[in-house]
């Protein structure tokens, strides 16, 4: 047997359950009570039994009547719910928010702009999803997200770039190594030094091969490691020094190692806000982008080393 009934029906059901009665449920329905009782009715016909009995004090439910008034009262709950959370969507209060992000990242830069965001906006669920920059872009262009903090010097042209934030090189020491006596060090510093260097796959790599290469700077054994932590404990361990940006500093700090501004020349590298202006976004995911362009404006807490930038038009 299928049942047709809308919304209105089991509304109206519900309110001379509540309301233990016709007369009182049509006043707080604003209708006619003869309207109501015809939509009872209805009801009635429709699931072929009676919902309520008339009592010498009031209208109460049948036993099917009790059935029906506690599946509509669930219906009705849940469509209330899924409807709330649609206007929250609309007004971006509510529904999720997607970011992928290079793990310095994702662990240094973008807490403090989420904790704000999350003070606007806490009913919005927020994933970050962090990788190295190629699997950043990947993700992007795939929609699996809905913007992207990166470092990515090649980005697709149909792809949305703001330049969002700077952070500056520095170099990266044992305790006790001669180097951690002087405040700052030139590249240059470095050569002849046991070196521990990120894999090539990461986007530090290009950038410290590039300086070195520009500055003539061979350095000594090299040590390849993947992540932030590896390279903190090779260096912590004395398997050589190595260089490493403002934003990756503070998760390093768990080993023993120092860190000294790196100068002739003073190395920045730009961190960018991407996205896919294909992608239709939420008010929730605008939100977030704007409060990224916006965090100087907001004065928005940043790691030493790190400065955000005035946002610029989109390059798509």
């Amino acid at each position: 047997m299928s049942i047709d009934l809308s919304l209105r029906h089991l509304r109206v059901v519900l309110a001379v359950a509540e309301a233990g009665g016709y007369t009182p449920a049509a006043r707080d329905l604003h209708v006619a009570q003869s309207s109501l009782s015809r939509t009872v009715q209805e009801v009635e016909q429709r699931i072929g039994v009676p919902i309520f009995e008339r009592t010498t004090r009031r209208v109460r439910p049948t036993l099917e009547g009790e059935e029906f008034v506690a599946t509509a009262r669930r219906l009705v709950a849940e469509f209330d719910t899924a409807l709330n959370h649609f206007e929250g969507y609309l007004a971006g209060t509510r529904g999720a928010v997607s970011v992928a992000a290079l793990p310095s990242l994702a662990g240094s830069m973008l807490p403090p702009v989420l904790a704000e965001f999350r003070r606007g906006q806490p009913e919005v669920a927020v994933s970050v999803k962090d990788g190295f920059s190629e699997e950043v872009l990947d993700l992007v262009v795939r929609g699996e997200v809905d913007l992207a903090v990166s470092v990515a010097a090649q980005v697709p042209d149909a792809l949305g770039v703001r330049h969002i934030a700077v952070d500056a090189f520095a170099a990266v020491l044992p305790v006790g190594h001669p180097l951690a006596t002087e405040e700052e060090l030139r590249w240059s510093d470095l050569a002849g030094q046991p070196f521990v260097a990120f894999e090539r796959i990461s986007s530090i790599r290009g950038y410290v091969d590039r300086v070195l290469a520009e500055t003539g700077t061979r350095t000594g054994a090299l040590t390849e490691a993947r992540n932030i932590g590896a390279v903190a404990g090779l260096v912590a361990a004395g398997l050589g020094v190595s260089v490493a940006p403002s934003l990756v500093l503070p998760m390093m700090m768990f080993a023993d190692v120092v860190t000294r501004p790196l100068v002739d020349p003073v190395v920045e590298r730009d961190i960018c806000l991407i996205h896919d202006p294909r992608r239709p976004m939420s008010r929730a995911s605008r939100a977030l982008m704007q409060l990224l362009v916006s965090a100087g404006e907001r004065e928005i807490a940043s790691p030493p080393g790190v400065r955000w930038v005035p946002g610029e038009p989109d390059q798509a």
